[in-house]
């Protein structure tokens, strides 16, 4: 086992300090629910710490998001991660005058609770990290030609429940 000086807890926990927002924000994307989401960046940088001094400083981030990611599917496939309790969610609201926006933005996260796991990574990362499918291949583990795949199925699924207007199709969509 590699030691683990306090050089190596200094650089983790400066990575800690400066990326764990974002890291949260990709938790919460994937998995829809704040706690689990702070339970999700939690294990993973658990995960992260074990084998930082294995980690090269400039792919951390997306050590950890892989991460992420894997431990987020893996739970899924758990048959104690869809109990849920019978609190409804809370969810901040947004500006009075964006109603309409809001009640999409409501349906939209719904129905995106209800794709595999696999396709509900690949639409996060793709489109609300804003990654391209390499980085998206590399975090989810796969091949590019798995993310394009897994996009094009969420998103016809999206369409098929919503509708050509609010998911468009057109080629920008779906081939980039």
């Amino acid at each position: 086992m590699t030691d683990r000086g306090p050089v190596d807890a200094t650089t983790f926990a400066d990575f800690v300090a400066a990326r764990s927002g974002a890291l949260f924000r990709t938790a919460y994307l994937v998995v829809g629910d704040h706690q689990l989401a702070q339970d999700l960046l939690q294990e993973a940088l658990v995960k992260a710490y074990l084998a930082w001094p294995r980690i090269r400083q400039d792919s951390a981030e997306a050590y950890v998001r892989r991460i992420l990611v894997t431990t987020a599917i893996s739970w899924r496939r758990r048959r104690s991660f869809h109990e849920r309790p019978t609190e409804p969610d809370v969810r901040p609201t947004g500006v009075p005058d964006r109603t309409e926006e809001l009640a999409t933005h409501d349906v939209l996260w719904d129905l995106l609770g209800t794709l595999p796991p696999g396709q509900r990574a690949a639409v996060v990362l793709r489109y609300y990290e804003d990654l391209t499918e390499p980085q998206a291949a590399e975090v989810m583990g796969c091949s590019v030609g798995t993310v394009k795949s897994q996009v094009h199925a969420a998103l016809a699924k999206l369409r098929d429940r919503l509708g050509p207007d609010l998911i468009p199709v057109d080629d920008e969509v779906v081939s980039s």
